[in-house]
C-alpha cells in the first residue's frame, strides 16, 4: 500500500461526495447538497488527504485557527483503507501544522467512540449543538 498524503490539496466536491459515500460518513452528511459540500471543502482552511494512485481514499477536514483550537469536521476513510492506520495519520499529519498550545476537538459519531479514546482523546461532555433552523432564545 503506497499511500501519499498532501495539506491542503484541492478536492473537487464529487471525489468528496463519493469518499463521504464510501466511508460511511456519508449517513451524517448532507451529501444531496452539491453546493453545501462545495461550500464545506471551500471554507475549510486546513485539509489534509489520502491518495492511491491518484483516488481520495482518506481526508481530515478542519477549520482551524492554528494557535489555540482546531475544529476537525470531517475524518473519512473509504472502507476498505480503514484499520490500515490511515485516519490515525491523517490525524497525526493534521495535529502536526498547528502551534503546540492547539487542541484537535471533533464530535465523534457513537459507533467511534472507542477509537478515539483508545487513540489518545479524551471525552469532554460540554459539547452544545444549535441547528440552523433554531433560535437563539431571547
Amino acid at each position: 500500500m503506497s499511500i501519499l498524503y498532501k495539506i491542503n490539496e484541492p478536492i473537487d466536491v464529487q471525489k468528496f461526495y463519493d469518499l463521504l459515500v464510501a466511508s460511511t460518513l456519508g449517513d451524517r452528511r448532507p451529501i444531496n447538497d452539491r453546493e453545501c459540500l462545495g461550500g464545506m471543502l471551500a471554507n475549510s482552511n486546513l485539509t489534509v488527504s489520502a491518495w492511491d494512485s491518484g483516488k481520495l481514499i482518506g481526508l481530515a477536514r478542519s477549520i482551524t485557527d492554528f494557535n489555540y483550537a482546531c475544529y476537525l469536521s470531517d475524518l473519512a476513510v473509504e472502507q476498505s483503507y480503514q484499520k490500515r492506520g490511515v485516519g490515525k495519520q491523517l490525524q497525526i499529519l493534521t495535529q502536526a501544522q498547528l502551534k503546540p498550545r492547539c487542541k484537535l476537538i471533533l464530535i465523534s459519531a457513537p459507533s467511534a467512540n472507542e477509537y478515539y479514546e483508545k487513540i489518545g482523546y479524551t471525552n469532554n461532555p460540554r459539547c452544545w449543538v444549535l441547528e440552523r433552523a433554531d433560535e437563539i432564545y431571547t
